[in-house]
């Protein structure tokens, strides 16, 4: 019996906490990919988001579709497209780069990487990692840096 106690105990501490702290120990959304099935790249940084705590459903078909039906500029593009939240996702944005886009409810179409930048998630080559910059990509579908990272 006291076994039980405590563990009803805990989960009201946990949901006390949750509900405290604005919800943050709430699960991330679901980020819903479209991809090649023979792209590794894009399973890797599948891996990455999931690592970072993001439910993610992948689509083995392609993105062209899906960029052109979310929106994403074409010279943004990359090997693969997501969406989360009513957010575009075009290429190898760091989960970092995506929970801050989130916590700011930032009104804009979404993110972009383009091509694959060496050292993105993903694009990882031992240590090397080369500067890119993560775009916010605004609704009217011109671009400015969210985060360099270098």
């Amino acid at each position: 019996m006291k076994q039980g106690r405590r563990i009803a105990i805990r989960a009201a501490v946990a949901f006390a906490l949750a509900s405290l702290s604005g919800g943050a120990f709430a699960a991330s959304p679901t980020i819903e990919v479209w991809k090649s099935p023979s792209c590794g790249c894009c399973a890797e940084w599948v891996k990455h988001l999931q690592a970072n705590g993001f439910l993610v459903k992948v689509n083995d078909t392609g993105n062209t579709g899906a960029r052109a039906r979310l929106g994403v500029p074409t010279k943004l593009g990359s090997c693969h497209t997501a969406q989360v939240a009513g957010y575009a996702l075009e290429g190898h944005v760091p989960a970092a780069d995506i929970k801050r886009l989130l916590a700011d409810k930032v009104d804009a179409l979404g993110l972009a990487v383009p091509g694959m930048p060496t050292g993105s998630p993903g694009m990882e080559q031992g240590d090397r990692r080369d500067p890119y910059n993560v775009l916010l990509i605004e609704r009217g579908g011109s671009t400015r840096v969210f985060q360099s990272h270098h």
